[in-house]
Order: structure tokens, then C-alpha cells, then sequence
């Protein structure tokens, strides 16, 4: 039997990724980029993959660094994006 260290559920790590790949989209949106103009600005080659971590499709997901640039890229306060 395999014992879980972790104090968080997969459903709360789920979650988590949800509510910030919501809000890079929303706050992309309301700045008027495209999925393509921010993953270019953010050094992402992948429009695929990058689609995929805003989307939460095949397990992909934004890292601490996408983050930062991210928040640079579209002049929002890093908190923001993982509120």
C-alpha cells in the first residue's frame, strides 16, 4: 500500500490550475492578446502548448516562470494570476 504524503488532494491541485489558467485567459482577453502574441512574448514557440496550459488539456500547465512573464507580458501583479 502506497502512503500520501501530500496535504492536498488532486481535486484541490486541479482546482488550483483551473483558477489560474482562467485567470491568465481572462486577463489576456481583457488586454487584447491573442494566444499566439503572448505565448511569442513569454518565449513559448508552441502555440499548441501553450493552448494546452491555458486550457488544461493533456495535463499541461503553466510554471512559476511562464507566470512571471506572463504577469511582465501583460503588466498584471503575479498575485493576480493565482488568486
Amino acid at each position: 500500500m502506497e502512503i500520501d504524503f501530500s496535504n492536498s488532494t488532486k481535486e484541490e491541485i486541479d482546482n488550483f490550475h483551473k483558477i489560474v489558467s482562467n485567470n491568465v485567459k481572462n486577463y489576456r482577453l481583457e488586454k487584447g492578446f491573442s494566444q499566439e502574441k503572448l505565448a511569442l512574448d513569454i518565449g513559448i514557440k508552441s502555440i499548441a502548448f501553450y493552448s494546452n496550459c491555458e486550457n488544461n488539456k493533456y495535463d499541461k500547465h503553466f510554471n512559476l516562470e511562464h507566470l512571471y512573464k506572463i504577469s511582465k507580458s501583460l503588466n498584471v501583479p503575479l498575485e493576480d494570476l493565482i488568486k
